[in-house]
Parts: C-alpha cells; sequence; structure tokens
C-alpha cells in the first residue's frame, strides 16, 4: 500500500498522449467545427460564383530550325559567296525573345488591341471576345489620359446608343451617338461600329490599355519551355480569361517572331542590294561616257577596219589585256570596298563581290554577324550593357583586320597590275608601227570593255541577292497550332470545397489549441497528473444545487456518489495507519475547501462515525455561515479563554453523528495565535472523542498558518479545483510531497464535468437513475479495484 501510496491513486501508468482523449477533448467543440465548416464552405461557393475568374491555358508547340542553316536557301554557290551571312543563334536566346515585351509590344499593336470588352453583371463584369459582340470600337487616336479609363455602351433604339463615362468620383455622364458617328474626347478619338439591328441584351463596357503595359503582363506570364534536351522544339503557354483571344494573340505572336526572323536575315542582302544599286547607277553613267567616245573617235576618224598586222599583235596582247580587265575589276572592288569600310558609321558590309581572298571574305561575314547579333540584343538591352560594349570592341577591331587586309590585297594586286602593264607595254612597242589612229582606238575599246564587264557582273550579283533575299524562310516552324483548353487551369470546384471544409476543421483546432497553450489554469486531469506526483484520491462532480451540504442518508445523487468513493479511497489509502486527524487545504480561497470538509464529513457520519470539522481558517471563517449556523464561540474563543472543547461543539440537526466548531471572531494576530500551545490540547482531545476531526485551514498558498498544524495531523487533502486553479499553484503541493512538510499529503479534483476531459467512470451518469441498486454496484465495483 506504501508503494500504491507514492506512485499515486487513479495515476494513469502513461502520461503519453491518448488519442481517443484527444479526439473528445476537440469533439466537445463539434459546434465549432460545424459553424467554421458552413462558413468557410458558404465563402468559397461566393468566392467562385462571383470572385474566381476562369483562366483557360493557350499552347502551342514551335519547331526551331537547324540553328546553323543559312539564312538564304538558295545555297552558298548561287549567291555568289553570300551565304555564309546565316547566324549562329542559342536556342535559350530564342526563348528569351519569344518572352520579350517589345514582341508583345508588337502582336498588341498589329492587333489593335488596346481595348478590353465585358459584359455587365450584378456584382462583377464578365469579359468577353470583341469577335462575338454586335459592336466594336474603331480607334482613331487614344491619348495617355485615357489608359486605365473605361466607358459603358447601352444599345438604344433608332440605331443610336448611349455612352455612359465616370468621373474621377465615379458619377456617371451619359451621351447619346449615332453608330458610325466619330466621337471626340478629350482622351481619345473613336467610332462604335454597330447597327440599329444589333442586339445588346446588357450594357458593354470597354476598358482601355496602355498597350505597354499589357504587353508587360502578358509577357510575363508567357511560359517558353524547351520539350527535349535533344530536339529543337519550344512548347508555348500563357493563361487568359478569353479563350477566343488568348488563340489570337498566340498566333499573332508567332506570326510576328516569324516576321522578325525574316527581316533580321534579310538585313545583309537589303545592305549589298543598295551598295550594288549605287555601283550600278555609277558604271552605267561611265559606260555611256566611254560608248559615246568610241562612237565620236570612228566619226571623227572615218575607221571601218583594222588592220591585219594591229589585229595579230593585238591577238597576241590579248591574254595580257584579259588579265588587266580582271585585276582593274578586282582593283576598283577593293577600292570600293575600302571607303565603304573607312566610314564612321557601322554598317553592313557587302560579302558577294567575288573576290578570290577567304581571309577577307571570313572577316566580312564576321563582322556582319557580329553586328546582326548586337542589333537584335539591342531590343531588349540597353545599349550601355558590358555585352553591347564587348561586341562594340569585337567589331571596331574586326574592321580594323578589315582595313588591314584590304590595303595588303590592294598592294600585292598593285604589284601585279604593274607586272602585267611592264608586260603589255612590250606588245605596244611592237604596234608601234600601227597608225596612231588605230592604236587609240584599241585603248578606247579597251576601256569599253572593261567596264561594260564591270557592269554586268554588278548586274548579276544584284540578281543573285534579290533571288536570295526572296527566298528567305523563317527559322521556325509550327507544329502545333495554337488551342485554348476546355477546362479552366484556377478552378477545381471539389478542390477549393475540399480546402474549405479542411480550413473549416483547421480554424476551430488552432484556435482550441492556442487556447489550452494560452490557459494558465488547471483543467484537465493530466495538467494535475503532469505537474505533481502527489496522489489523486479522486474527483468531486459538479453540482447545480444552491446548499453546500448535499450529503445526507438516502441521498443517492452525483454528488453523493463522489463522496463516498473518495471516502473508500481514503480507507484504502491509510489502511495500517491511524488516520483520524485529516487537514484540507488548498492554495487559495474559493477552491472548495469549506465544502469539501463538510460533505466529507457527512459522509463519514452517514457510515456511523463521529465526526467534527474544526474551521482553523481564523482569518476568513465560512464553516458555518456556510451551515447557516449562528455561534458566538469557536477556536479562538477557546485559545484566548476557559472554555472546554465540548463547548465549542455545535451538532449539525440534518447528519446525526457530525458536529462542528468555528473560528470564532477574527483576532487580530491570527499567525501568532495558531502557534498557541492550547491548539495540541484542542486537537488531541478531540481526537480522543471522535472518529475523525477534520480541519478547515487557510488556504497555504496565500498564509503560512497551515504548517503550524502538520504536527497534529495524519493525512493533508488538497483541493484542486478545475477552471479555478493555477497550474502554477501545482508546485505548492509537489513541494508539500516531495519535502514532506505536511503527513500523507493527497489531490482531491474539485467541479468535475465531462468538458474537463476527465476520465472518472464512477457511475457518475446513474446519480439520478431510478435503479438505485445499479448504481450502487458500480460504485463498489470501483472502490473493489482500488
Amino acid at each position: 500500500m506504501k508503494q500504491l501510496t507514492n506512485n499515486g491513486l487513479f495515476r494513469n501508468p502513461s502520461q503519453e498522449l491518448n488519442i481517443r482523449d484527444l479526439i473528445g477533448k476537440y469533439m466537445r467543440y463539434w459546434y465549432w467545427f460545424a459553424i467554421c465548416s458552413l462558413l468557410t464552405l458558404a465563402g468559397t461557393f461566393l468566392h467562385i460564383r462571383y470572385n474566381l475568374i476562369p483562366q483557360y491555358a493557350i499552347n502551342t508547340t514551335l519547331l526551331i530550325k537547324d540553328l546553323n542553316t543559312p539564312g538564304s536557301l538558295m545555297g552558298e554557290d548561287f549567291s555568289g559567296g553570300m551565304g555564309g551571312f546565316g547566324i549562329n543563334k542559342s536556342i535559350g536566346s530564342e526563348m528569351i525573345v519569344l518572352r520579350s515585351r517589345s514582341l508583345m509590344e508588337r502582336v498588341f499593336d498589329e492587333l489593335g488591341m488596346n481595348t478590353s470588352y465585358y459584359i455587365e453583371g450584378r456584382i462583377n463584369n464578365l469579359e468577353v471576345f470583341q469577335g462575338d459582340l454586335p459592336i466594336s470600337l474603331l480607334i482613331n487616336k487614344l491619348e495617355p489620359s485615357a489608359y486605365g479609363k473605361n466607358i459603358k455602351l447601352t444599345g438604344k433604339g433608332n440605331n443610336s446608343f448611349d455612352l455612359t463615362e465616370f468621373d474621377s468620383l465615379r458619377n456617371p455622364q451619359t451621351t447619346n451617338y449615332k453608330f458610325g458617328q466619330e466621337i471626340n474626347r478629350p482622351y481619345g478619338t473613336f467610332t462604335v461600329i454597330g447597327s440599329s439591328e444589333s442586339e445588346i441584351d446588357r450594357p458593354i463596357i470597354v476598358y482601355f490599355h496602355d498597350i505597354k503595359n499589357l504587353a508587360k503582363t502578358y509577357s510575363q506570364m508567357m511560359e517558353v519551355e524547351l520539350v527535349s534536351k535533344d530536339a529543337n522544339v519550344l512548347h508555348l503557354e500563357f493563361t487568359d480569361a478569353v479563350p477566343k483571344k488568348g488563340v489570337l494573340i498566340l498566333k499573332k505572336l508567332v506570326e510576328v517572331y516569324q516576321k522578325e526572323a525574316i527581316e533580321d536575315k534579310n538585313q545583309v542582302q537589303l545592305s549589298t542590294i543598295d551598295f550594288l544599286d549605287e555601283r550600278i547607277q555609277f558604271l552605267s553613267t561611265e559606260l555611256s561616257e566611254v560608248e559615246k567616245n568610241v562612237e565620236t573617235y570612228k566619226r571623227e576618224n572615218e575607221l571601218t577596219d583594222v588592220s591585219a598586222n594591229a589585229e595579230l599583235y593585238v591577238q597576241s596582247a590579248s591574254q595580257y589585256n584579259k588579265e588587266l580587265e580582271k585585276l582593274e575589276i578586282q582593283m576598283d572592288i577593293i577600292h570600293s570596298l575600302e571607303d565603304y569600310v573607312n566610314q564612321d558609321e557601322l554598317r553592313l558590309i557587302p560579302s558577294t563581290l567575288n573576290i578570290p581572298e577567304p581571309t577577307l571574305n571570313g572577316l566580312l561575314a564576321k563582322f556582319n554577324e557580329l553586328l546582326l547579333e548586337k542589333q537584335r540584343m539591342l531590343r531588349t538591352i540597353q545599349p550601355g550593357s558590358s555585352l553591347i560594349l564587348n561586341l562594340d570592341e569585337q567589331l571596331g577591331n574586326l574592321r580594323e583586320n578589315i582595313q588591314e587586309n584590304l590595303r595588303t590585297i590592294k598592294n600585292n594586286m598593285q604589284i601585279t597590275l604593274n607586272n602585267l602593264r611592264s608586260s603589255s607595254r612590250q606588245f605596244q612597242s611592237r604596234v608601234r608601227s600601227v597608225p596612231s589612229i588605230e592604236r587609240e582606238l584599241l585603248e578606247i575599246n579597251r576601256q569599253q570593255s572593261i567596264k561594260q564587264a564591270i557592269y554586268l557582273f554588278l548586274l548579276q550579283s544584284r540578281e543573285e541577292a534579290g533571288l536570295a533575299l526572296a527566298s528567305t524562310q523563317p527559322n521556325s516552324r509550327i507544329i502545333d497550332e495554337p488551342l485554348a483548353g476546355d477546362v479552366p487551369v484556377n478552378i477545381s470546384k471539389y478542390t477549393l470545397y475540399l480546402a474549405a471544409i479542411s480550413l473549416g476543421f483547421l480554424i476551430p483546432i488552432g484556435f482550441i489549441y492556442v487556447k489550452d497553450l494560452l490557459n494558465d489554469k488547471v483543467k484537465e486531469r493530466k495538467d494535475v497528473e503532469s505537474l505533481t506526483n502527489a496522489p489523486i484520491l479522486g474527483e468531486i462532480y459538479h453540482s447545480t444545487e444552491k446548499t453546500n451540504l448535499q450529503v445526507m442518508e438516502g441521498v443517492q445523487s452525483v454528488i453523493a456518489e463522489t463522496f463516498r468513493l473518495i471516502r473508500a479511497n481514503i480507507h484504502f489509502a491509510n489502511l495500517g495507519k491511524e488516520n483520524k486527524v485529516i487537514l484540507v487545504t488548498s492554495a487559495r480561497s474559493g477552491e472548495g475547501k469549506t465544502f469539501f470538509s463538510i460533505n466529507l464529513g457527512a459522509t463519514m457520519a452517514i457510515s456511523g462515525k463521529r465526526i467534527v470539522i474544526v474551521d482553523f481558517d481564523l482569518r476568513k471563517a465560512k464553516l458555518l455561515e456556510y451551515m447557516n449556523i449562528d455561534s458566538s464561540s469557536g477556536v479562538t474563543d477557546y485559545i484566548v479563554s476557559s472554555l472546554s472543547p465540548r463547548e465549542l461543539l455545535v451538532p449539525v440537526q440534518k447528519v446525526p453523528g457530525m458536529y462542528l466548531i468555528g473560528a470564532g471572531k477574527i483576532p487580530p494576530n491570527p499567525g501568532e495565535m495558531m502557534m498557541s500551545s492550547k491548539i495540541e490540547n484542542l486537537i488531541q482531545e478531540l481526537r480522543s472523542a471522535f472518529d475523525y476531526v477534520i480541519i478547515d485551514s487557510p488556504p497555504i498558498g496565500q498564509v503560512a498558518d497551515t504548517y503550524g498544524l502538520a504536527p497534529f495531523i495524519d493525512s493533508n487533502i488538497y483541493i484542486v479545483r478545475y477552471g479555478y486553479t493555477y497550474k502554477s499553484q501545482l508546485g505548492i503541493i509537489e513541494d508539500i510531497y516531495q519535502n514532506k512538510k505536511l503527513k500523507q499529503p493527497m489531490i482531491v479534483l474539485n467541479n468535475a464535468s465531462k468538458k474537463t476531459g476527465s476520465v472518472y467512470g464512477y457511475g457518475y451518469g446513474y446519480g439520478n437513475n431510478k435503479k438505485n441498486g445499479r448504481q450502487i454496484k458500480q460504485i463498489h465495483k470501483k472502490e473493489k479495484k482500488v
């Protein structure tokens, strides 16, 4: 039994969390869960019905062709050496271009999509596709003040409509207009297209957008992903509330992207054609002058035939003349290229002039490639960026290399040309015998043939550049046409309702948890078990009756049965020990010491014992007041006078065998009176005269008077009241238990109920049952277990 006492009566063998208790604890607040769930479900329904706008996924799949494919399909041979202008690009740069704001701005600009249309609703307005409306807006001019502004169009009879505008205070101003009439407003000029046959059931709201902001929003929504690392296939997707509008935007985006890719490829060809047109025009003038000189010379000298000897010598020198012509053509091209390269402005350099210098052709192709890359990057990057500055530095170095290479080629050609001229002069000396007239004619004819050869070469190069320009194709191809999904991607009713129900459960759970976390009072039996090792005698059920004496002969109430169980537990807890003087205390006033003392005494008296209850709370006496008994003498009177203990006894008429002794008059020094030697005499006389002496003592957590009674008691009952006693005050009984400040300390839990979550199993539900035999049987079963 000693081991039983030390371990605590009715203490759970494990302090681990009991899932059933935890569920029961929360289920006591089932109405909170029901209310919160209904509220969250209602809020979710309203959110879906009036606030959540369905968003549909619009996507397409785009194949990016081989990034190393030349820009022209005509081939390098056909284009006269111009096939090397293709630009090496990475798939990552194409993904950035597709998400760029500038590309999206061009899309909305070409679509003229700077307005959105809404059908007016009772709570929210519903956006619709402009093509599905019976009317449309043709905007001629839109001022920045219109951005963010909306107007309302309401159809009327006689081919007219009402235009409603709103000022800064949202005050409406309505004006009537005819369909097709140009409308001039301070924020823009536009025309409403429709007819009297247009069916406008509800007002249409037109919202004006800033294309730059709109493009920024859509470019941020655009998702571009690489479908596979092994293929240059991109997946484009974004969401929009109007599927038809989204499909139209995505189609135009791909179209504009392909158009810009073609424009990038054609820049070199267009620059070459401009250069060739300029040279052809210049040579055409020179060739005309030479031909006129030949005609004039022959007319003046009446030349009709050439001497056979002159022809022979000329034929001998023809080989040198051909080489001279070829070199002079190349020299003329070199001079033109040198002048072109020396210009301050960085421009694309023609690379299709058939110069047999691979080093020069490679430098020209690399220069054009870098210049095109710079122009492409300037669309999305600031000019001061480090990438642009790096390209500028590379272009400058390349131009210097090209200039140096041109000077080297020109010097080499000049040496070769001088050698050929020297050889040509040897043959010319042989024809000195030919008449000077014929020799001059040959010179003129040679100049004519040179100019004509250059002119024909330039014409051929221009035709090739034109064919390459016409044959340029985009570097991408649509695999799957833009398509909108049938199901909104942001609305899943089942998921939202499930989340609402979950939230409806989590809110009360969180509230209860926080409430318990912040609670500093004893709410459950496990609160006591976790903070002290003192044994627990039992629990006193909460009573709704107003009387303080609730245990009497023949009463079978729930409260009476709990006190009978406490009586049995006191008996078994002290087997083999004398337990005649029982001290009842608590941490503070109001925890039910006096109530417990009265009813415990009544329970013992009913069993045939002689009981006396002594009120030792000399500071705030309540015992006799609770029993509605008036007595002029008490403990203080006994201490200061010669009264005997028998003269202090007050019998309780309703409970035979039970007597009370009041505290008497409140003394000025209760602490010192508790140290009086007469108290020991009082308790010893009562011990010998009664079976049990119950002492109703002061709150031990507020005053130290109770410790003065420690030498005279056999056991101590510490009252803990649910919802009233602070958890910190359990340290008092733990200190008493550990340091043995009072004999045999035990705990009684007062004011128990189903809400405390305690597991008492004392047959509480049978207190008012007519089958009292069943109740008593349940009680005795519990007593036998103890």
